[in-house]
């Protein structure tokens, strides 16, 4: 039932091409900060982020979108450009042939598209702004080591003793020396632990009370949540839909539809246009003539081993599903054993495996993935009727299989 995917050269390919492109360009748009080209704004302050080292591909695009909301909100005071973490060292991405660290957001994403929400740079063009391989503040966000205050969560941060030990020691320099995503020779002037329970919209009093720097960053962002601007808001959709993927990744996603799997974007009626202007309403999208499925494997067959099917309970359910919605075809995205499925290259693979299987007529997922979340999302953003969304893959094990949520889009 699987069906081959063989795109891995040209994405390799579509890879070097995107790492050799560069060009010059305005950080804002025009009708916000117009005079702040780039590299030239010395008003302008600059935001960096990283996430803890063991957290996936899907989980960090969550925190982005935090981060993102955060520095639209302080563009309303004063202009702030998010800096993007280049991508590296997942736990997902095993290939050893690929140099897959440094890897830019351009590579994954259309920055285009994001820049329609907020400023963004990447991180190599952030160091030819700054003429110096350096962070002048960093800021190492961890939990309260007494817990919640009589086990009630409450808004608060602090400049505290570090708990754990932190990724960053002083040279004989007195620089503060870490990882900084592979760039080895940069380092930060400033360093500091900062208990918090926050929201992270929460975080601009705090960036333009404390510091006056040029650039911070803030380490282990996962810490700050949603809050307000979770999934029941206009801020999150704005921020998960500025996140278009790539061109490049799309193309190779759009061509393997229409060669393997009869599905095209004016037959499934899942056009895309400027997303600002893009509201789709439930049912506007048909999807193409096949199934989807995200079968996670790996760390899910202990992690979640109760609500993880065996290979042949999945088998029986997806031909359950292909009768019942009246297909014959099936894409299945796995992080399966070679022995179960081919094994493909990494990075942008996961995207294109996102961006089939959110354009099925039907797509059934794993329980609590973030992978399967993000395909979800995208489907809410293309116009799909949440009964074809939100459906998940039951284990032998369980009476009864809880379906996830519906997070529906707010526009």
């Amino acid at each position: 039932m699987h069906i081959k995917a063989q795109f891995c050269i040209a994405l390799f390919n579509t890879f070097v091409l995107a790492s050799q492109a560069h060009e010059k360009i305005d950080i804002f748009k025009p009708d916000t900060h117009s005079h702040a080209e780039f590299g030239e704004a010395k008003s302008v302050r600059y935001l960096l982020y990283d996430v803890n080292p063991g957290e996936g591909f899907n989980l960090r695009r969550d925190v982005f979108m935090r981060v993102a909301n955060l520095v639209k909100l302080l563009n309303e005071d004063e202009p702030w450009v998010l800096v993007l973490p280049p991508w590296g060292r997942l736990y997902h991405w095993k290939s050893q042939d690929l140099n897959q660290i440094k890897v830019k957001w351009s590579t994954f994403f259309d920055l285009a598209s994001i820049r329609e929400h907020i400023p963004v740079i990447e991180f190599e063009d952030y160091l030819k702004v700054m003429g110096e391989e350096v962070v002048e503040e960093i800021y190492y966000l961890q939990r309260y080591k007494e817990g919640w205050t009589n086990g009630k969560w409450e808004e608060k941060m602090d400049i505290r003793e570090c708990i754990d030990r932190v990724p960053y020691q002083k040279d004989e320099n007195d620089k503060w020396r870490g990882w900084f995503f592979g760039y080895e020779n940069v380092y930060a002037k400033k360093f500091a632990c900062l208990s918090v329970q926050s929201e992270a919209g929460n975080m601009k009093s705090f960036l333009m009370k404390n510091t006056t720097s040029r650039s911070v960053m803030l380490d282990r962002a996962e810490q700050l949540i949603h809050g307000r601007s979770g999934q029941h808001s206009t801020k999150f959709w704005d921020a998960r839909r500025s996140m278009v993927f790539a061109k490049h990744l799309r193309d190779i996603g759009d061509e393997f539809r229409k060669e393997y799997l009869d599905s095209t974007d004016e037959n499934d009626e899942t056009i895309l246009s400027n997303w600002p202007e893009m509201k789709k309403n439930h049912g506007d999208a048909k999807g193409g003539p096949y199934l989807s499925v995200h079968l996670r494997r790996k760390d899910y067959l202990y992690a979640h081993k109760e609500q993880v099917p065996s290979l042949k309970y999945a088998a029986k359910q997806i031909k359950e599903l292909l009768k019942k919605n009246k297909l014959k075809k099936v894409f299945i995205a796995s992080d399966c054993d070679e022995n179960d499925f081919e094994t493909l290259k990494d990075g942008g693979v996961a995207i294109i495996d996102q961006w089939i299987a959110a354009h099925a007529r039907h797509f059934v997922g794993t329980y609590v993935s973030t992978f399967s979340f993000r395909i979800q999302e995208e489907r809410e953003i293309l116009g799909f009727d949440p009964e074809t969304t939100f459906n998940r893959l039951c284990s032998e094990s369980e009476e009864e299989c809880e379906q996830p949520s519906k997070w529906k889009i707010v526009y």
